[in-house]
């Protein structure tokens, strides 16, 4: 049986991407690729379903970025009863200092009720955590579940370890081809919590020429982890196939 590419975290339903979806599903097929479609409000959630259901290629997360923690937290809520049957996830969400203003508590509701959520509905998670890793990991410890993502990990080594205590999943982009900071944490990670991601639109410079993240750039992820940690590419497909699944709960 051949091995399906995941890109952990890409935001397909960004209108980034509207123009050229017929095209990146049919690539998706081809190049065997599955993707851990991420939202980042009510809007694009509910378009993210809508992607899902059109494509089984596309793995529908819903949540609300701690950049829009002002978004309708009830709704969501709402939404997730409603479809948590067709959901693969919950996400993105998280916390981040950068967007947190004048009321500093929001995010920290918007995220809490959503990891309630995914506990509740036995769910996934997808989680931003710039600027703000060691709060959240303190926030999970509340929280009775291992199939969680810290994605674009950039933390440090302890905070590495510390994430690989908690049995989390982490995720590299990619930045990783080029990025030696990236590579030195990736050979550190526990080979059975990682996985690859674009985090499309993102543009990334260097080799990717400034360009919109894309799934298809998840082979060349795959080929920079296999020679960091020391495997074929097809070892490391399998890999990271299986890491997905244990982390989709497929």
């Amino acid at each position: 049986m051949m091995t399906w590419y995941i890109d952990a975290h890409i935001h397909l339903s960004d209108p980034a991407y509207s123009q050229d979806m017929e095209h990146i599903l049919t690539q998706m097929r081809h190049l065997r690729i599955k993707a851990c479609c991420v939202s980042t409000n009510m809007e694009d959630s509910l378009e993210t379903i809508r992607l899902a259901e059109k494509d089984d290629l596309v793995l529908p997360f819903v949540g609300i970025h701690p950049e829009y923690a002002g978004d309708d937290l009830e709704g969501m809520v709402e939404l997730i009863e409603r479809s948590h049957a067709k959901l693969a996830g919950i996400g993105e969400i998280g916390l981040d200092p950068t967007y947190a203003g004048n009321d500093k508590h929001r995010q920290s509701r918007v995220f809490e009720t959503l990891l309630a959520c995914a506990e509740r509905f036995d769910k996934p998670v997808s989680i931003h955590s710039r600027k703000a890793l060691d709060r959240i990991l303190e926030t999970m410890t509340s929280y009775d579940t291992k199939r969680v993502l810290i994605h674009w990990f950039d933390g440090n080594k302890k905070q590495l370890q510390k994430t690989m205590d908690m049995g989390f999943f982490v995720s590299y982009g990619p930045v990783t081809v080029y990025a030696n900071d990236k590579q030195a944490l990736l050979a550190r990670t526990d080979q059975s919590r990682i996985l690859v991601e674009t985090d499309g639109p993102v543009r990334f410079s260097r080799c990717f020429e400034g360009k919109s993240g894309q799934v298809s750039f998840i082979p060349s992820i795959i080929f920079c982890a296999s020679r960091i940690i020391g495997k074929t590419f097809d070892q490391t497909a399998s890999m990271l196939e299986k890491n997905s699944k244990t982390f989709l709960g497929a």
